[in-house]
């Protein structure tokens, strides 16, 4: 079995400004089960990043681990990328965007590797302004590990074996709005009319550009009670022994109106309910009022998707500690090893209580 696409291309693929096809901005074919919204998300970013004229190989992907992370493969093959171990891909991110600032950084991860083993790393990175477009692939769930409950999963659902989840789910947008990003939105996979816009404006945006996508897994968060679920049907399936089986779904693409409450059935008949923010809903500038302005609706039921907060005010991490412009591959070795004298002046400089 293969993962590569064909290498066929139509010879009238039309190019855009930067001479790409669409096709030089794919990867390998997925291996995520039939119907994951994390290929919508794929998708969505292999649209965004040729309308943007984005040129690949500046591009760096950084992931973690878990389903969300195996997504960089699936698009943008011939940018640069790095798999990170559970919840460090900030640290590896930060790492490598102080050493070269002139790529472009896209981490993706998922709720678990987030907003639970990662979460100091998520804080901290914020908190510093790194220049990142972070996208969290959210389903509630640790996909690989047989669907436990993630930090995310909404209060008193179930999982699959029924257990109901007695924690406080954790709001990922809530929090990066309380810890100062610059750039926060929500987006559902399902709504690609969305989505891409969001992610015009955080690959764009100088800073932490954070969005959070509900993105619903097919497998194993199969609840009618689950806001992030795409419940598959159970009675259709054979079960032996230890087997299991996954039906494969068509995505769920919906298309919603601003101000507009859109009830969006999942395939086991249950319902989730967005809200699409419009234009004078909130102030974008104010992230007091964004935050009021999600409590109101998870108070009413609702997923708010859309432009919540964004405030081009701050610096980036680069600029608050003056390093290189230049990448420290380009460097000379004078400049990377100045010598003793220059090592025990920096030394001095830390050591003076000021």
């Amino acid at each position: 079995m293969t993962y590569h696409l064909p290498a066929f291309r139509h010879p009238h693929s039309p190019p855009n400004s930067a001479g790409h096809t669409y096709r030089d901005y794919e990867g390998v074919i997925s291996t995520l089960c039939a119907g994951c919204g994390h290929d919508s998300i794929s998708a969505a970013l292999v649209q965004t990043c040729y309308e943007l004229s984005i040129e690949p190989h500046q591009v760096a992907k950084l992931s973690g681990i878990g389903c969300s992370s195996k997504t960089p493969n699936y698009f943008l093959g011939y940018s640069h990328g790095f798999n990170a171990v559970h919840g460090r891909m900030p640290s590896v991110a930060t790492g490598a965007n102080l050493a070269n600032p002139n790529l472009l950084y896209l981490g993706v991860s998922g709720d678990g590797d987030t907003a639970s083993i990662g979460m100091g790393q998520f804080v901290h990175a914020i908190r510093r302004n790194l220049n990142i477009t972070y996208l969290v692939e959210n389903n509630g769930c640790y996909g690989l590990t047989k669907g436990q409950p993630s930090a995310t999963a909404d209060h008193n659902s179930p999982n699959k074996s029924g257990e109901i989840n007695e924690h406080i789910s954790v709001d990922l947008c809530g929090l990066a709005l309380q810890l100062g990003c610059g750039y926060v939105a929500r987006g559902f996979s399902g709504d690609k009319k969305q989505l891409i816009p969001l992610l015009k404006g955080a690959l764009t945006y100088k800073g932490f550009a954070f969005v959070d996508i509900l993105s619903p897994c097919v497998t194993f968060n199969n609840h009618a009670e689950s806001s992030k679920s795409y419940d598959h049907i159970r009675a259709h399936a054979v079960m032996m022994g230890e087997l299991d089986f996954v039906p494969a779904y068509e995505e769920i693409v919906v298309e919603s109106a601003p101000r507009k409450v859109q009830r969006v059935q999942l395939h086991d008949g249950s319902s989730v309910f967005l809200y699409k923010t419009g234009d004078d809903d909130i102030d974008l500038s104010d992230a007091t009022a964004a935050l009021n302005f999600l409590r109101t609706h998870i108070d009413s039921g609702h997923i708010t998707t859309g432009l919540l907060h964004c405030n081009g005010a701050g610096l980036e991490l680069h600029q608050t500690l003056n390093t290189s412009e230049t990448a420290f591959n380009q460097l000379s070795e004078k400049e990377l090893c100045p010598g003793n004298q220059v090592l025990q002046q920096i030394n001095h400089s830390l050591s003076v209580i000021r």
